[in-house]
């Protein structure tokens, strides 16, 4: 019987590369923002990056490169081979409505390798938050050379919202993401070895 590779190694090494990554932003981040709240808590420096405001800079900046160059190798991957257009698309209000409320029902049937709707959606606002928190983060760092971009942004104290807003965003989805592998172990071996499946439809290299 023929088979394909659920996860291929270009996704693969991105999404191990972005785990990584976005663990350093968070911890590094989240000591750039216990030097200057912007709500009445802080971080627990057990659970900050850098030990120190430089240091906490130095990280998130470096890092910062790494999950460009790995965001950009994803994106045009996803371009190039379809995986957007085979494994994201469609997303549709009615299939939305139809898997969130047998997920909540417990109904909802996980066909190895296949995105359900819910899924799709969540992977497109995850990106959407994505870009988000890169044009707020540059407004941020560079505030007089990207004047304009801050002024669109409501201002550089406005911009910093933002940046906390769409992090936020972005951690929902990693506890929602966890969660689901909580709930469903068997997805986790693929995303190390790639796994296989019966090639019984168009679907593969997913995420």
């Amino acid at each position: 019987m023929a088979v394909q590779r659920i996860h291929s190694l270009t996704v693969r090494l991105t999404h191990w590369i972005n785990a990584f990554g976005m663990t350093c932003m968070f911890m590094s981040g989240w000591g750039i923002y216990n030097a200057s709240p912007l709500f009445a808590f802080r971080f627990p420096p057990s659970f900050t990056l850098g030990g120190w405001l430089g240091g906490a800079l130095a990280w998130h900046f470096a890092v910062m490169w790494l999950l460009l160059i790995n965001g950009l190798v994803y994106v045009l991957y996803g371009l190039l081979s379809q995986h957007f257009k085979r494994d994201l698309l469609p997303v549709t209000p009615t299939a939305v409505k139809r898997d969130l409320r047998d997920a909540l029902r417990l109904r909802l049937i996980h066909e190895k390798g296949v995105y359900n709707a819910v899924q799709r959606l969540m992977y497109w606002l995850v990106l959407a938050a994505g870009v988000l928190i890169l044009v707020s983060g540059v407004a941020i760092w560079k505030p007089i050379q990207f004047q304009e971009l801050v002024a669109l942004l409501g201002g550089y104290d406005f911009a910093r919202y933002v940046h906390f807003a769409a992090m936020s965003a972005i951690g929902a989805f990693v506890v929602v993401h966890l969660a689901l592998v909580l709930l469903v172990p068997k997805t986790l071996p693929p995303m190390i070895t790639g796994g296989v499946r019966p090639l019984t439809h168009e679907k593969n290299d997913h995420e």
